[in-house]
């Protein structure tokens, strides 16, 4: 039976890439401001209503909001909140998109409590201004993170050593995330975590409990936020109500080896990820990120909705559908430019290009979701 309720303003959102971290070089991003989304934001908004995304998941720029420890200067931010309750769109806000100011040490003892009086802080911030509970995704993809710390991708956070930083970072998503909930009972707290499958490239028996291994650490976050495993963090299931999962077309690989290509016999349906995930945490899903580059675009999106109503058919209740990011943004690593989402950069009429065949396919599944939610079962 298909499951097509959704807690969200919209079932389609819309998700502008907020990464603030410094990389490996030094150098600090801020894709807020290199897409133009700072200085445009409320034109932003209102485009992305006119296309029915009217959820957004939009960020925190903590570096320019904290400058000086314990004092906080919301001018960065405070357009985008007045934005959303000036065109009527809900907001899922993400608090930590992996950058912290530089006078933070993500590795230090004193790192849970900093970000949760930010986190807070903020909360407090954004009730000046709209009404009703926050929607919010604490940390962003902390396995990822994790990864990318331990890999060298990032600059180092504390001691070498294996699963530290993981701990780190859930410790504070479970700090924050309580906080949160004993303020606002009603919050929505959004996980958003990378969905992968990795295979073994050969069959010797060292390779596939490696492959596996890998694979396992997809779950770890979730896992202890919801108090499954690692209990002395103090985990519990209800400082998650729906688990966001992360898919791209890159998302599934073999065991240090190239990227598995849809359609070959080691590509593991998305229906059947989303299946196991809802088995495994017993929570609502969203796609809380997807998208493809490029002309794959739409062919991304139509397999991605014609997983998801599968999945639905087959019991699993799936509230959400992010297109991440929105709008065409420079890559982390060189600035290239990444021709993503449904919106260009700003062109120079002060503007934003629409790619429309993305826009068609998003109008076709609009309705094709439409038509299932008349036709399930009252």
């Amino acid at each position: 039976m298909a499951i097509t309720e959704t807690r969200f303003t919209s079932l389609f959102q819309a998700g502008f890439e907020c990464s603030s971290h410094r990389r490996r070089d030094g150098v600090r991003l801020d894709l807020i401001r290199a897409t133009g989304h700072d200085k445009h934001v409320l034109a932003d908004y209102r485009r992305c209503s006119e296309f029915g995304l009217r959820t957004v998941r939009d960020g925190l720029r903590w570096h320019l909001i904290e400058k000086t420890p314990g004092k906080y200067d919301w001018s960065s931010w405070m357009p985008a909140v007045e934005a959303a309750e000036e065109v009527g769109i809900e907001v899922i806000w993400d608090l930590f998109h992996y950058g912290s100011p530089d006078h933070v040490d993500q590795g230090g003892a004193d790192f849970p409590k900093r970000f949760t009086d930010f986190a807070m802080a903020a909360l407090e911030q954004r009730a000046t201004v709209t009404d009703g509970p926050p929607r919010v995704c604490p940390l962003n993809e902390i396995n990822f993170l994790t990864w990318a710390v331990n890999e060298g991708y990032f600059p180092r956070a504390g001691p070498v050593k294996p699963g530290w930083f993981k701990h780190q970072l859930v410790a504070t998503a479970i700090s924050a995330s309580r906080a949160i909930k004993k303020r606002w009972p009603d919050s929505i707290i959004i996980g958003a975590e990378p969905l992968i499958h990795v295979a073994p490239h050969n069959r010797r028996p060292a390779t596939v409990r490696a492959a596996k291994e890998n694979l396992g650490g997809m779950y770890q976050a979730y896992d202890w936020i919801l108090g499954m495993a690692e209990p002395q963090l103090g985990g519990d299931p209800s400082l998650i109500d729906v688990i966001g999962v992360n898919y791209y077309p890159h998302n599934q690989w073999y065991f240090k080896g190239p990227t598995i290509p849809m359609g070959h016999h080691e590509y593991r349906p998305l229906s059947d990820m989303l299946v196991d995930m809802a088995k495994r945490y017993g929570k609502p899903l969203t796609i809380s990120e997807t998208g493809a580059e490029g002309s794959g675009r739409p062919a991304w999106l139509h397999y991605i909705c014609d997983e998801v109503r599968e999945a639905q058919r087959r019991g699993t209740r799936i509230e959400g559908i992010c297109l991440y990011p929105i709008t065409a943004y420079p890559g982390w690593d060189n600035s290239r430019h990444c021709d993503v989402g449904l919106f260009s950069t700003i062109v120079a009429n002060g503007e934003r290009h629409v790619y429309q065949p993305l826009a068609d396919e998003l109008e076709r599944q609009r309705k094709l979701f439409s038509e299932a939610r008349s036709s399930a079962p009252a």
